[in-house]
């Protein structure tokens, strides 16, 4: 605990340090610092996606150098101080887990879930003037779409808007696909194509989630294996001279078949 102390005021006081000495950390500012948290929060997703514990080490702790600089930017605005972070997220804390720090019974994670975003909800409607909060109002609007997706369903299923059953999910899968195909077939508008491939994939997601399936982190693992078969299929390839656009699909299945053994 006290070298977990020691090292807290050691980053705090390298920040303070950089903040009035350092031409770069000097001209920073709130804003300017956004587009790099979003990159150290992917290179964070990568060292996560690929379980490499030593980088997951350095990604947090860029990660947790932007919290510190956003908080001396604050500071210095008379906002607030990297304590009052950490004190805000120990209530928040405190008030979202009443089954530990409250007299709330819960069977299992589905109903801490569920809890926690009805408490959300209760924390963002007494902050409006009429006490009314979309229940997803509370989804970043720049998330990226699939999970959004997730995020939307989840917040919904919180207040008893969902399906019962598996079944029922994949049903609709079913119904959307058909209403792709059924838009293909009746002359492929483009607008309507785009809207039953979204209604589609949304569906999809609603599946993964009634399977204990992350979408986002499904895709990604395809995305990754699409990728490690096709650095092969390239890497083969070019030890017998040729060029993938030399190649024909069949002779490219070949090596397609082989990477995919190798997995």
């Amino acid at each position: 605990m006290k070298a977990n102390e020691e090292a807290y005021t050691r980053l705090v006081g390298i920040m303070n340090e950089l903040r009035e000495k350092c031409p770069w950390d000097k001209k920073q500012t709130i804003e300017s610092l956004r587009h790099l948290t979003i990159e150290e929060t992917y290179e964070l997703s990568d060292a996560i996606m690929e379980k490499d514990m030593k980088k997951l080490k350095n990604e947090l702790g860029d990660i947790l150098l932007h919290i510190v600089f956003y908080s001396r930017i604050a500071s210095e605005m008379k906002e607030f101080e990297i304590g009052d972070v950490m004190n805000a997220l120990c209530e928040k804390l405190i008030t979202r887990h009443p089954h530990i720090y409250g007299d709330v019974k819960v069977e299992d994670e589905h109903q801490v879930k569920e809890n926690w975003e009805k408490i959300k909800l209760k924390e963002k409607q007494s902050m409006t003037s009429d006490g009314f909060s979309s229940v997803l109002a509370g989804v970043p609007t720049s998330l990226p779409a699939l999970v959004k997706a997730s995020r939307i369903q989840e917040k919904a299923r919180a207040v008893g808007f969902d399906w019962e059953k598996p079944e029922q999910v994949w049903e609709k899968v079913q119904e959307e696909l058909g209403e792709l195909q059924e838009a293909k077939t009746n002359g492929g508008d483009m607008k309507k194509l785009e809207e039953e491939f979204g209604d589609s994939i949304f569906a999809m997601v609603n599946y993964a989630r009634f399977l204990g399936i992350n979408p986002e982190d499904a895709l990604e693992k395809t995305n990754r294996k699409f990728i490690r078969r096709f650095q092969y299929l390239e890497s083969e390839s070019s030890k017998i001279g040729k060029a993938l656009h030399q190649m024909s699909l069949a002779e490219m299945d070949v090596f397609w078949d082989a990477a995919k053994k190798m997995e």
